[in-house]
């Protein structure tokens, strides 16, 4: 810790925490989950596991005058077997809404993953700190966003001036479930995901269910969404479908019907926008399953399955896109609240050719700033499915 400061030390809470589902106290600390205790316990899958405790779009918010801000946590990295590691994951800081400042935190928890097998070891280690200095002096409202790709526990939390509650505002919230791509994939900050940039733009308050691999219509995940208050939901389906070849045409409409009608208990009149893939050549016409291919060092993606099964029911992007549409527009007869939207107008082949894919299947930072403007202009835009009410009740909160 550094002592050029006298330090105040604000004990840390879940209320001092937006866009997480659960907070669990751990022996370190606060950890947020994306998903509640009660989804967590009926899914064995390691990859949901790290996914949903990768905190995308988590942030800690108060108020404060200090000029100097240190966030004790406990990363949890992960690294491939094959790959190189990646960069430590990034703390951006915001003053009253613009972001001030970077940070990382070395150390913490190693999960090396073969992608091979799927095995994974765990190895300890410590935790560390994320600071920020030269901090405007006067009364602001300061959110650290927590790194979307790595684990974070919160320890402990410094400043060279007192912290108080930072109180909600009248945004909407927007409740998002999407894959690895809403998740963050390879944008390198956290407010520089997709999802982040189009709730900045549109003025709403994120919760981001962006899971790695983990968009496959599960229903604990919908169970979750119909409990989580919101003002405003999305639902981005098709990839994880498709790469993991999880099933036929036949099962995804039905599950599709059934996820759907869960969230609809919850929120029978909110805004609900069913969103399709954003194009991923590799995908658009081979069914999965998806392989990782690690030549020259690079990790990127190829598709393996027959393109002629698509007749006898085997999943594509453009298959799921169809369905989707079809699915939509009867559902939408009575259910006036119900919208889609073609993934290929956030991303689409001239995106494609201008921004391509690093693995042919992840888009890069600046084609997460296309997606988030992209995604802004049709849907929180003039004569997008969630313009008509950008502006929620003075009390409820994220």
């Amino acid at each position: 810790m550094s002592t050029e400061h006298d330090w105040t030390t604000t004990p840390l809470t879940a209320a001092m925490l937006r866009g997480a589902v659960e907070v669990e106290h751990t022996a370190h600390g606060l950890l947020p989950h994306r998903l509640p205790a009660a989804a967590r316990r009926q899914f064995p899958d390691g990859q949901l596991v790290m996914a949903e405790a990768q905190p995308s779009g988590v942030r800690l918010v108060f108020r404060t005058r200090a000029t100097a801000v240190e966030l004790d946590t406990l990363p949890t990295k992960r690294v491939y077997v094959g790959a190189p590691p990646p960069p430590d994951g990034v703390y951006d800081l915001l003053v009253d809404g613009r972001l001030a400042g970077q940070a990382t935190v070395p150390g913490g928890r190693l999960r090396t993953i073969d992608m091979a097998t799927q095995a994974v070891e765990l190895t300890e280690g410590p935790a560390g700190t994320a600071r920020f200095a030269g901090l405007p002096g006067h009364d602001k409202r300061v959110e650290i966003w927590l790194p979307h790709n790595e684990g974070a526990e919160l320890v402990a939390l410094r400043t060279n001036a007192p912290v108080g509650p930072a109180a909600d505002g009248t945004r909407k919230v927007w409740l998002h479930h999407g894959s690895s791509i809403s998740h963050g994939s390879n944008a390198t900050h956290p407010t520089g995901i997709w999802p982040a940039l189009a709730a900045a733009r549109g003025d709403v308050e994120l919760v981001n269910l962006g899971f790695g691999g983990g968009a496959l219509l599960d229903p604990f995940t919908a169970r979750a969404m119909r409990d989580i208050p919101a003002d405003l939901i999305s639902v981005k389906l098709g990839i994880n479908i498709v790469n993991a070849d999880l099933m036929r045409l036949r099962a995804f409409g039905s599950a599709v019907h059934g996820f759907l009608d869960t969230v609809r208990e919850g929120h029978p009149d909110t805004p609900l926008l069913v969103v399709s893939s954003i194009l991923c050549p590799v995908q658009e016409d081979t069914p999965g399953p998806l392989a990782p291919d690690f030549g020259g060092g690079v990790l990127r993606f190829k598709a393996t399955g027959d393109p002629a099964e698509r007749a006898a029911g085997r999943l594509t992007l453009n298959v799921i896109r169809a369905e989707l549409a079809r699915i939509v527009e009867r559902r939408a007869a009575d259910d006036p609240h119900l919208h889609y939207l073609d993934g290929r107008e956030l991303y689409g082949e001239a995106d494609y050719a201008e921004l391509p894919l690093p693995d042919e299947v992840h888009p890069s930072p600046e084609a997460h700033r296309r997606i988030g403007a992209n995604f802004a202009r049709l849907v929180f835009g003039p004569g997008g499915a969630f313009h008509s009410a950008r502006t929620r009740p003075a009390g409820a909160t994220a």
